[in-house]
């Protein structure tokens, strides 16, 4: 998926705005199947490696294709490696290394939903992004909302058995997406889109490709179930919907995109009962209808 980029065009703009957010989660939404099928394919990380030298190399042929403008300064280059690092390399290895380290896919669906509102928090101070009182209540409704979503799920774990240390990794890892958020706003305010994300993953790649020789055996299991989840990765994943979360983060503030992710997981849990056969409960509802007007009221437009 390649998205618009000439942002001239008032009504490709407009019909953008509206689709992409509903478009991101859905997309997004599946990187929790998709990390699920790959983690019996191979170790997390080398899995990861693998995907963001894909990404890098599709995404740069895809720049040459069509012609794009890379960074003219070297900081505009650094910029764009850096907010990679955090947003990809640090963010997804950290997670996927939890969760194949024990931390159930709930729990970690609850740290995940801490991201929006500690960047509702750190934008201030960093970027003197300011919310009204109406979306910081939407932020909060959203966290409890997707609180209540996974709750039926961590109430069955036994948290003795839950890893501490994987945790914290887990915590770090949202840390990292929710700097990296902020750090994209500020420092890559322009500059076409194509470039940073092909940017971005070389930055990935190299942060995670040295963890992945140190951690794991760099062993996968090559076959079609490999290469199909591969695809998905890198063509729904890490360029449909990473490209379309650049271009919210651009749109508008970094604390309304980042509360997108408060639907990904009830979404994931719905497409996890399709394909796994894992039960959608009463409580798993009402909390994903909470979590959608917490991000409604978070990206609603002020009156006048």
């Amino acid at each position: 998926m390649v998205i618009p980029v000439v942002l001239s065009d008032n009504g490709v703009s407009m019909t953008l705005d509206r689709l992409a957010p509903a478009i991101f989660v859905l997309l997004w939404s599946t990187g929790w199947v998709t990390a699920k099928y790959a983690a019996i394919l191979g170790g997390p990380l080398t899995f990861l490696a693998l995907r963001y030298a894909t990404a890098s190399v599709l995404f740069y042929a895809l720049c040459r294709a069509t012609g794009v403008s890379w960074p003219r300064t070297s900081a505009g280059w650094l910029h764009a490696i850096v907010s990679g690092v955090f947003l990809h390399g640090i963010y997804l290895g950290m997670i996927w290394w939890a969760v194949g380290h024990g931390v159930p896919a709930g729990i970690s669906g609850i740290i995940a939903g801490l991201q929006p509102l500690m960047t509702a928090i750190a934008a201030p101070f960093l970027i003197g992004e300011r919310l009204s009182n109406l979306q910081r209540l939407g932020l909060l409704l959203g966290f409890v909302g997707i609180a209540l979503a996974v709750l039926p799920k961590v109430l069955t774990v036994d948290a003795g058995a839950i890893p501490a240390f994987a945790v914290a990794i887990n915590v770090l890892g949202m840390v990292s997406v929710t700097y990296g958020t902020i750090y994209q706003k500020r420092y890559l305010p322009d500059g076409d889109i194509r470039a940073v994300a092909t940017l971005q993953y070389v930055g990935a790649l190299l942060i995670t490709l040295p963890f992945a020789f140190l951690l794991e055996d760099m062993h996968l299991q090559w076959g079609l179930p490999l290469f199909a989840t591969l695809a998905w990765s890198v063509l729904g994943i890490s360029m449909g919907a990473v490209l379309l979360l650049l271009y919210l983060i651009r749109r508008g503030a970094v604390s309304k995109a980042a509360s997108l992710i408060y639907l990904v997981p009830p979404l994931a849990a719905l497409e996890a009962a399709a394909l796994f056969g894992e039960p959608i409960t009463l409580l798993m509802l009402i909390g994903t209808v909470i979590a959608v007007v917490g991000v409604y009221l978070t990206n609603r437009k002020a009156a006048g």
